[in-house]
């Protein structure tokens, strides 16, 4: 035994990264600025290779066990129902992001939110969701609420090289980790 291993913590089970499909799979919900007011993430959108798809992708992914988790699908019509372990997955105007498929205020399926750019006199600073539910709204990058204490789970994501395909990138998530 070293000295150092008595420093060492172990790795978390819900540190390890999970793979939810290449970046060409999403379309770019920003994209279409015109229809971007009225549009929730869940509505079918043209991508790459011309078949219309949601805007987002889903997936339940366990805190046990990251490996076993599994692609959860997404329609117009969600309602709400057992969103545990659920992120949901998104580009935006060139961006991915990924938070928790539950609204943290009403536990609503946020595939129903609206994206929208917080703004100050014309200048962007970040890039919310509205929640349908009740109207709150989420910063994408803090998590913090428009009103009340309520904070929505913002989950990282890393686009990684493929090598057979210079022009595409994967797409991986995993649970934001704790400092300390």
């Amino acid at each position: 035994m070293n000295f150092f291993s008595a420093f060492k913590t172990p790795s978390r089970p819900e540190a390890q990264w999970f793979p939810v499909g290449l970046a060409s799979s999403f379309p770019d919900v920003g994209a279409d600025e015109e229809s971007e007011a009225v549009t929730t993430l869940s509505h079918p959108r043209p991508a790459c290779n011309g078949e219309a798809k949601p805007g987002c992708k889903a997936f339940r992914i366990p805190k046990t066990n990251p490996s076993e988790g599994s692609e959860v699908p997404v329609t117009e019509e969600d309602v709400p129902a057992d969103l545990t372990d659920q992120v949901l997955v998104f580009q935006r105007k060139g961006k991915f992001h990924a938070v928790d498929h539950s609204c943290p205020h009403s536990s609503f399926p946020l595939s129903q939110a609206t994206p929208f750019d917080i703004e100050d006199f014309g200048i962007v600073l970040s890039a919310g969701i509205t929640c349908p539910k009740h109207g709150w709204s989420f910063d994408l990058h803090s998590g913090q609420a428009d009103r009340g204490t309520y904070k929505l789970k913002v989950w990282e994501v890393q686009l990684r090289d493929i090598k057979d395909s210079p022009e595409d990138k994967e797409v991986w998530v995993r649970r934001k980790q704790r400092m300390g």
